[in-house]
């Protein structure tokens, strides 16, 4: 009895403090956004939900309307037509109605471009993201020596040395050799550029998407508010393979954070495989400890 009221206290403990690992990508048949893993892609999944209160009223509205003229006006129920060439009402509320209706589309609008466009004064992280064909390579701005390392998407040739062999958790064309990896709840500024045509550097589940220009440094922002590993890609048309450049993202704690990356100032791959065994270990303590408790 004690023992298992020890494998509970176990569990719940190593449930609190565990690495989620949650990875976000798009699904077969989906028809929503990705879950919002940031403040401004709740506001983005907000404002979507809010136009469709405007958006299905006025297209129900202008099909009964069309249905309407076509059964009341046609030739066999009007052989005479109507000399009516206009009615003042009719013009002031088919002018006035879509005014306010683009007036209350547009103030949360504005506020949140503002909210996209406008970056904290101090990012916790700057990165640099620049766009290749085809992949991405990317800048870690830290102390006096950047951490500078390529992304490409993985063949599926390389799953096993990479130790990337479940496709749930790294999907075919998505994942890469390298993700970028941040830490959870901190602020990160990232700087897009491109080295040869325009691409774009999109997250869904953060709400970002922002064009990669050659010689033209572009800025947008994210703080991540859960753990996990999350998908992107190219969304510009930049060449025969633009399906083929994917963008991941890995978020994590801070302490994992940081001795990652200290160690891809050495070794990129090794420090990845080391940030994997650490949270597939984490996982791996709470499977067991909510065995033991049943």
């Amino acid at each position: 009895m004690k023992n298992k009221a020890y494998a509970v206290l176990a569990s719940i403990a190593c449930l609190l403090f565990a690495t989620n690992a949650f990875a976000d990508k798009p699904v077969a048949w989906q028809t929503n956004f990705q879950t919002a893993a940031t403040g401004i892609m709740e506001e983005i999944t907000w404002f979507e939900h809010y136009t469709l209160w405007f958006i299905i009223p006025i297209t129900l509205f202008v099909l009964a309307l069309l249905v309407w003229i076509v059964l009341r006006f046609r030739e066999k129920a009007n052989p005479v037509p109507s000399t009516t060439s206009h009615n003042t009402m009719i013009e002031i509320a088919w002018t006035v109605g879509p005014v306010l209706v683009l007036l209350f589309l547009a103030i949360p609008s504005f506020q949140l471009l503002t909210a996209q466009l406008t970056p904290p004064a101090n990012p916790d992280l700057t990165l640099k993201a620049t766009g290749n064909q085809w992949y991405w390579s990317y800048e870690y701005e830290v102390g006096e020596s950047p951490l500078t390392f390529d992304s490409l998407m993985m063949k599926d040739e390389d799953r096993a040395s990479l130790g990337k062999e479940d496709k749930t958790e790294y999907p075919r064309l998505l994942a890469v050799d390298n993700e970028v990896v941040v830490p959870v709840g901190k602020t990160v500024r990232v700087l897009v550029t491109a080295a040869d045509v325009i691409h774009a550097f999109a997250m869904p589940a953060f709400g970002v998407k922002v064009d990669a220009v050659p010689g033209r440094l572009n800025e947008t922002w994210f703080k991540a508010d859960r753990e996990g590993l999350y998908y992107g890609q190219c969304s510009e048309l930049c060449g025969k393979d633009h399906a083929y450049m994917p963008i991941a993202i890995r978020v994590v704690s801070e302490d994992k954070y940081n001795t990652w990356l200290a160690a891809a100032a050495t070794n990129i791959g090794d420090a990845n495989k080391a940030l994997m065994a650490s949270i597939d270990g984490a996982e791996k303590t709470v499977d067991v400890a909510a065995n033991a408790a049943q």
